[in-house]
């Protein structure tokens, strides 16, 4: 199945928030003596070439005159050998890996063994160890990752452009011979007028064409905004004309004067365009809200909100969007009862984890035991997927955002079909009433 490119956006910022919670845990954690080895691997490397690297710090580590230091050390580059064992070669994206023992809040002795491919390529080559994590490379994925597509056209030519974080990318250019608006001699002044107008339309055209083949794959917009910059009106004719495609006019998020065509055109209309591209994501999320708010306006009945009805919608495969607050501060327990074998799963605030008694069995008094224990936030961040859903991570930064935190508990959906949770509840109710005992 080909993920649309909204599916593609939202996932890619499921990732970032993955990220981002990562860098978090490694931030804080540390380390006693030098045994925390932080190892970057860029895409085309070898294994072979870092398995020998790992092979010398192996030797050199044995020199280590504190025993205990050595021993972490020693220990630390062991499991990172057994990490890479798992790799045949490098994935496409490069390789991350963090091994060694920290020390935890209580003062225990923790060991850290994660390593991942990231979501998009790490070009970093490091290897340290010392008494910290160093996250640096992993803060460079977060930069922004929105893609801008920019037309520069004005009546010597036209330049095609992306700009995605701070890389920008010339992607074509052509220059263009337009008569100028005085007749010359022997000509009259209404068959120049028009061969001037049919020679601007031809240009517009091809300045379409060449969009349309730059900016649209497989059927759909391979950018997010569109920026169209130029001196005199060439861009506004482009931005209104037929021959402009519908799905890359809905993506023009700004139209800009420059003074200047070609390189230093791009880099005008880059910074005249800066403040509308930040907003991108910030609007995205207002659209979105904006979006599930209707569904509840219009009394469709193809929305839920809460842990509760949210879990049943995504467990009958309801949820078409998922909507999660990033900072959702709701933990999932997964309880067994080893009398009955049965186990059972609760989502519990901070408030409600104080209240020892969810975890014992109300009927038989047993204390249950604990299987797991993960934010909520990270679980559906996990398994979303398994439910055909697309999970939105927002913020409360908009007042859309605020209000879907502080009025629906940060967690919601929007739904592909009408759920009626009344029913599902009343036939939950039924399931545990043992109808033999009336």
């Amino acid at each position: 199945m080909s993920l649309n490119s909204d599916e593609n956006s939202a996932d890619r910022n499921v990732e970032i928030w993955k990220i981002k919670k990562l860098i978090k845990s490694l931030e804080a954690a540390r380390g006693n003596g030098t045994s925390m080895i932080s190892l970057i691997i860029p895409p085309k490397d070898q294994i072979s070439r870092v398995s020998k690297m790992l092979a010398d710090e192996l030797g050199t580590a044995s020199n280590i005159k504190s025993r205990v230091n050595k021993l972490s050390v020693l220990g630390a580059i062991t499991s990172v050998q057994h990490r890479l064992k798992l790799y045949t070669k490098v994935p496409a994206n490069g390789l991350v890996i963090y091994c060694g023992t920290i020390i935890t809040e209580e003062g225990k002795e923790k060991k850290v063994n994660i390593d991942f491919e990231p979501f998009k390529p790490i070009n970093t080559s490091l290897y340290l160890c010392d008494n910290k994590f160093h996250t640096e490379a992993l803060n460079a994925l977060l930069a922004d990752d929105n893609k801008f597509g920019f037309i520069v056209m004005d009546g010597n030519g036209t330049l095609f452009g992306t700009l995605q974080g701070n890389t920008r990318e010339v992607l074509h250019k052509f220059t263009v011979d337009l008569p100028k608006k005085h007749g010359r001699g022997g000509q009259s002044a209404l068959r120049f007028a028009r061969l001037r107008m049919e020679k601007r339309h031809n240009y517009v055209r091809k300045v379409a064409e060449v969009a349309t083949q730059l900016f649209i794959t497989n059927d759909k917009a391979n950018i997010t905004g569109l920026v169209l910059a130029g001196s005199a009106d060439f861009k506004t004719e482009l931005s209104q004309s037929d021959m402009f495609d519908p799905r890359l006019q809905a993506k023009v998020i700004k139209i800009v004067d420059i003074s200047y065509g070609g390189e230093n055109g791009f880099n005008q209309a880059i910074e005249l365009a800066s403040g509308s591209l930040a907003n991108v994501k910030f609007i995205q999320e207002k659209k979105l809200i904006g979006r599930y708010f209707d569904e509840i306006s219009q009394d469709t009945g193809k929305y839920c909100f809460g842990v509760e009805d949210t879990l049943k919608a995504l467990e009958l495969g309801a949820v078409e969007t998922l909507i999660c607050w990033e900072n959702l501060d709701i933990t999932r327990f997964v309880l067994k009862n080893h009398q009955t074998g049965e186990e059972k799963v609760l989502h519990l605030n901070p408030e409600q984890e104080k209240d020892k008694t969810h975890f014992t069995d109300k009927e038989t008094g047993v204390e249950l035991e604990l299987i797991e224990c993960m934010a909520l936030l990270e679980w559906l961040a996990n398994n979303y997927k398994n439910f055909g859903a697309t999970l939105e991570i927002i913020t409360d930064r908009s007042q859309e955002g605020s209000q879907f935190v502080r009025g629906f508990g940060g967690i919601g959906g929007i739904l592909r079909y009408k759920v009626d949770f009344q029913t599902l509840e009343l036939n939950d109710l039924l399931d545990d009433i043992d109808l033999d005992d009336y």
